[in-house]
C-alpha cells in the first residue's frame, strides 16, 4: 500500500488532535503555515503548477508564483478546517454565508434530484457540509487517495457532517440512485478523466472533462446547479455561492451534444477560477491528457 508509514500516520493523527483543540482562527493559521511549508519543499510540483498557471491565465512567472504559493496556503487552511471542524461542535453557519439558496430550494422541490457542480476551489468540502447542516440530503462522489486510510478518513468526516459518500470514484448507478430519490449530488468536474471524457476548453485550454453529470441530468431531468465555496481573504469565513443553471430548463436538452453541455459547465468554472485563482488547486495536472503532463 502506497502512502504513510505507521509512524508518520500516528504522528499526523496526533497533530490533528492537537489542532482540533485550538480556536478555529488559530487552526486555520496553522493550516496556512503547513501549506506554505508544503510549497517550500515541493519544488518540482510547484514548478509544474506555475507553468500551468502561466499557460492558463496568460500571466507572468512572478504573478504565477504568487498565485500558486497562496493556493498551497489555502489548501492547507481547507484541509485543517475539514479535519478539525466535524465533531467539534462548531456549526458551519457561524463561518459560512450562503448566497443563492433559492435556486437550490426550487431545484429540490422539482423532485428529480440536483447535481451541484463545482471544482477544487476554496474549501469545496465545506460546501456540501453546510448544506447538509441546513437540512438538504447531500451526497458526494469519493476519490480514491494513495493511502486507503486517507480515503476512509474523508468518508468518515463527511458522514460526521451529514454528507453521504455514494461511491469511491464516479459510479453511474450510485449517482442515479440518489438522484432518483430526489437528493442532491455534489460533483467536482475539474479532473482529467483521459479518454472517458470529452475534450473541451477549461480556462481556455482543451481538457478531458467528465460528461457523466450532464448525461445523467438529461436522462433523469435532474437540475444542474454550479456552486462555489469561496474563502474571505485569509480568514476562517466563507461564502457559498449557488448559481442558477446554465440552462433555462435546468439541464441539457435531449438533442444537445455532451461537448456543448460540458463547455457551458467549464465556462462557469473557468470564470470563477479566473476570479479567484489563488483559491484553485493548481497542483493538480488538469490538462494531463492534452499537455503530456505526468499524473
Amino acid at each position: 500500500m502506497n502512502g504513510f508509514s505507521k509512524l508518520k500516520w500516528e504522528s499526523l493523527s496526533g497533530a490533528l488532535r492537537i489542532l482540533k483543540k485550538l480556536p478555529l482562527k488559530w487552526a486555520v493559521r496553522a493550516g496556512a503555515f503547513l501549506g506554505f511549508l508544503l510549497w517550500v519543499f515541493s519544488k518540482k510540483k510547484v514548478d509544474e503548477a506555475e507553468r500551468r498557471c502561466v499557460r492558463a491565465l496568460q500571466t507572468g512567472v512572478t504573478n504565477a508564483r504568487r498565485i500558486v504559493r497562496v493556493s498551497y496556503m489555502n489548501l492547507g487552511r481547507s484541509v485543517i478546517e475539514f479535519v478539525t471542524v466535524p465533531g467539534s461542535g462548531r456549526p458551519f453557519r457561524s463561518v459560512v454565508s450562503v448566497h443563492g439558496e433559492e435556486h437550490l430550494r426550487k431545484a429540490v422541490a422539482a423532485g428529480n434530484g440536483v447535481l451541484m457542480l463545482s471544482a477544487h476551489i476554496g474549501n469545496w468540502e465545506f460546501g456540501a457540509s453546510v448544506l447538509a447542516e441546513r437540512g438538504y440530503p447531500m451526497n458526494a462522489i469519493g476519490a480514491d487517495q494513495r493511502d486507503e486510510r486517507v480515503t476512509d478518513r474523508i468518508i468518515r468526516l463527511r458522514a460526521m457532517c451529514g454528507v453521504k459518500t455514494v461511491s469511491k470514484g464516479f459510479d453511474l448507478k450510485a449517482a442515479i440512485r440518489c438522484l432518483k430519490r430526489g437528493e442532491v449530488l455534489a460533483v467536482l468536474i475539474d479532473q482529467d478523466v483521459r479518454e472517458k471524457g470529452v475534450f473541451v476548453p477549461f480556462l481556455g485550454l482543451p481538457a478531458s472533462t467528465p460528461y457523466g453529470p450532464a448525461k445523467i441530468a438529461c436522462k433523469l431531468e435532474s437540475v444542474i446547479l454550479p456552486c462555489f465555496m469561496i474563502r474571505r481573504g485569509n480568514s476562517e469565513n466563507h461564502d457559498l455561492h449557488i448559481l442558477p443553471s446554465p440552462w433555462k430548463s435546468g439541464r441539457p436538452e435531449q438533442h444537445e451534444t455532451m461537448e456543448h453541455a460540458m463547455t457551458l459547465c467549464n465556462n462557469v468554472l473557468s470564470e470563477w477560477i479566473s476570479r479567484y485563482p489563488e483559491q484553485w488547486m493548481w497542483l493538480y495536472p488538469r490538462w494531463a491528457s492534452t499537455s503530456g503532463e505526468q499524473r
